[in-house]
């Protein structure tokens, strides 16, 4: 599935990078087989699911 000349990192690893993005759909493919939804939710290659974690507005930091 990647073109790369070493294979790209585990689905686990945050290096992997966009190779199709649908953004008006609200996911993108990478180049490990993964696809990374737009609520920060995950589908593996492997079938295995990664839950959204979303933070919480009052976990943000405040600029002042």
């Amino acid at each position: 599935m990647c073109s790369h000349r070493s294979s790209c990192p585990s689905p686990d690893a945050a290096a992997p990078h966009i190779v199709s993005a649908h953004p008006e759909q609200g996911w993108s493919l990478l180049c490990n087989g993964a696809i990374v939804f737009d609520d920060s939710g995950e589908l593996l290659p492997d079938g295995r699911v990664i839950a959204p974690h979303r933070m919480f507005a009052d976990d943000l930091a405040v600029a002042a």
